[in-house]
């Protein structure tokens, strides 16, 4: 009897990549001793990345059904989150805010930012100068860039999601949107790349091998997620930017997913499967560059099958969070400004008064009394007891996001 080995043993034969040498010679700033210094000139390596955009690819038939398992599964998850809410909901675009800020921040915490539900709300509307909260806003806007060029993923949207995404991020606003112009490496001393663990590619070999990604994701003869693992690992490899590139070739990955119309109507949370097991998800990247993709294909359909089940339960918290407060409002004349301002409390749990404002084109007093009368019927808290700068905000759904936020760090090993 012949026996198929399991999808997680299985390789995906891709063209590796190949090294050249280069010459270093560190820059004499008096940051580093003689003997580093010393250390640090002659010949390392920098990667080559192989083009993958004529690649052919040989799937083993426990690897196809589990990605077709992984894709169905965030096909469900959207069609849950559309139902559960209702095409019509003027809470279903709140809900992809929320879960794209939720994504956003699975990316961050996989490159070791983090920052809580509360501190990110509070950003949004200008009253957190936490470093973190403010740099993972900055992977929100890369996120909402990748979405909003989706329907053609080229050069450029890369560029805009990544100068969106460093924008926020102090010190390297020169850096933003640029593909670098310098040797990058991984691990070892900062005063230079030998002996590093990763170095990559010549900056020189930047602008074609992100070319080749973008015509490799035109490309509609692959499964959406082999396509998607794919360029992902060969995006890391490549490492065209400065800073951000994990966070920018996870928004380039929902920029796939809605381009493919694999997902339409919310964005799906994969960040938090790969962050439930980084060890593996960077062994998996390694394992690409050697030649095998097997790994890092099962690694985002395994992402994906925690990002459905995990967000449906998000999704379904959220929208009981919602009725609850449509009950608390029960009574309320139906045009009262309040029933515009309950939707949008998934997506923005923590509001003040510009917020009204500006989103929802209130004027001063009607923004007031809207919030006033949202403390009285206590789906909103005063969190701040002053008189002027005041902030309310939704505590069962900040609730909701930390308890999902603290479920995927308990899953990690």
């Amino acid at each position: 009897m012949v026996t198929q080995e399991p999808a997680t043993q299985q390789s995906i034969p891709v063209p590796a990549a190949t090294f050249e040498d280069q010459t270093w010679t560190p820059n004499e700033r008096g940051y580093y001793s003689r003997a580093e210094m010393r250390r640090q000139r002659g010949t390392y390596q920098s990667i080559v990345p192989a083009p993958l955009a004529e690649w052919q690819a040989d799937l083993p038939a426990p690897v196809a059904a589990d990605v077709e398992d992984g894709a169905r599964a965030l096909v469900d998850f959207d069609q849950h989150a559309l139902q559960t809410l209702g095409a019509e909901s003027p809470a279903l675009g709140p809900m992809s805010a929320i879960l794209l800020r939720t994504e956003s921040s699975s990316s961050s915490q996989i490159e070791n930012l983090t920052t809580s539900a509360r501190q990110l709300a509070l950003a949004e509307i200008g009253q957190s100068d936490k470093a973190n909260a403010q740099t993972v806003i900055g992977n929100v806007r890369a996120m909402e860039a990748a979405l909003r060029l989706s329907d053609h993923i080229e050069a450029s949207a890369i560029l805009t999601m990544h100068r969106e995404l460093m924008a926020h991020q102090p010190g390297f606003e020169r850096h933003a949107g640029r593909f670098r112009a310098e040797i990058v490496w991984i691990g070892s001393d900062n005063a230079g790349p030998i002996g590093a663990d990763f170095v990559a590619p010549h900056h020189d070999r930047v602008p074609a091998a992100v070319q080749d990604i973008v015509d490799f994701a035109e490309r509609d003869d692959l499964p959406v997620l082999i396509q998607l693992a794919i360029a992902h690992a060969q995006f890391e490899t490549i490492h065209p930017f400065v800073d951000g590139n994990g966070r920018t070739g996870r928004a380039l990955a929902q920029a796939m997913l809605r381009s493919k119309g694999l997902v339409e109507h919310v964005t799906v949370p994969i960040s938090a499967g790969l962050l439930t097991d980084t060890s593996t998800y960077f062994d998996a990247l390694n394992a690409f560059r050697a030649g095998d993709a097997g790994p890092i294909v099962h690694r985002f359909s395994d992402a994906s099958r925690f990002a459905a089940a995990s967000g449906r339960t998000l999704v379904d918290d959220l929208a009981a969070q919602l009725t609850e407060a449509r009950d608390k409002l029960a009574g309320v004349r139906p045009h009262a400004a309040a029933w515009r301002v309950l939707p949008r409390l998934v997506g923005q749990p923590i509001v003040n008064a510009r917020y009204l404002t500006s989103e929802l084109a209130m004027n001063d007093v009607t923004a007031q009394r809207t919030l006033e009368l949202l403390a009285d019927r206590q789906v909103l808290v005063e969190r701040t007891g002053l008189r002027r700068n005041r902030v309310w905000q939704h505590t069962g759904i900040l609730d909701v996001l930390d308890n999902y936020a603290s479920t995927i760090r308990r899953t990690a090993p």
